[in-house]
């Protein structure tokens, strides 16, 4: 046994990391591959302390039994990873003003645009979002847009919904932004920023699970990044596909930098770095 097993403090086995792997697959359609062993365990194991449990097996038997369904959200908030920054990708933010947005206002018979962050995790996308639709503000006059934003953590949503952060996540903003969208933490709040509530405004949070069955409006843009690479091929294909059904015809789909569309669906076609337009 090596040295890192002998010090972990609950009994943690092949057979626990194999049931819980498939009981987080079956409820996100996360994949878990052999090497995520130790991140179950790190992840995990404030849990099974929380509950008084005496061993990963006891974990793995209290989530069987289904007595507390509430434990299914902070197993999922405990695996589920929220990497993310401000304007991340940001030829994705150049694409959406100088052709998305502008391609569907010729498209729009309402003056109305949708978009929809589809795993916004703690909030830096859809706010980019936001940012990006304010600075254009004069193109968009007399339109109404619409910002939704959805995550599986509750935990992360909910700080989304704050919108407060340390001050080192918007350091790479410029000070013309910083000045426009963030008010200045002083005194107990000194080091950190808070979204100007004009913006939080802008964009309505939810929790929502991609797997499980869900409604959406229709949607002229939808942003998810970085998601894709977390599902087995048949989950991915099957997410691409209810977002075709989802968006309106010459509607955009912005994926990862790592993720592409190619047989996994014919209703899009590729017209950008990672950015695709539904056909039709």
């Amino acid at each position: 046994m090596s040295q890192a097993l002998q010090d972990r403090e609950f009994l943690f086995t092949r057979k626990d990391f194999d049931y819980l792997r498939r009981f987080s697959n079956a409820r996100t359609g996360i994949v878990a591959s052999d090497e995520k062993f130790d991140m179950f365990y790190a992840r995990l194991v404030r849990r099974v302390r929380a509950l008084g449990l005496p061993s990963f097996s006891s974990y793995c038997d209290y989530l069987d039994s289904g007595e507390d369904p509430d434990e299914t959200t902070h197993l999922i908030n405990a695996l589920t990873t929220n990497l993310t920054d401000f304007f991340r990708e940001n030829h994705h933010f150049e694409f959406l003003r100088e052709v998305a947005i502008p391609a569907r206002q010729q498209q729009a018979q309402d003056r109305c645009i949708s978009l929809w962050s589809a795993g916004c995790s703690t909030g830096e996308e859809p706010y980019s979002l936001g940012m990006t639709l304010g600075e254009m503000e004069a193109a968009l006059r007399g339109w109404q847009v619409d910002i939704h934003a959805t995550d599986i953590d509750s935990n992360v949503v909910s700080s989304a919904e704050r919108g407060v952060y340390a001050a080192d996540r918007v350091g790479k903003l410029s000070p013309q932004r910083l000045r426009r969208w963030f008010l200045k933490g002083t005194g107990g709040q000194q080091g950190l920023v808070r979204i100007k509530p004009a913006l939080r405004e802008r964009v309505e949070f939810g929790v929502l699970n991609l797997m499980q069955p869900w409604h959406q409006d229709p949607k002229d843009i939808v942003f998810c990044r970085n998601v894709l690479i977390y599902f087995d091929r048949e989950a991915k294909a099957k997410l691409v596909d209810r977002f075709a059904d989802v968006l309106k015809p010459g509607g955009f789909l912005f994926v990862g930098h790592s993720e592409f569309l190619q047989r996994l669906s014919g209703r899009f076609e590729s017209v950008g770095k990672t950015v695709y337009r539904k056909i039709g």
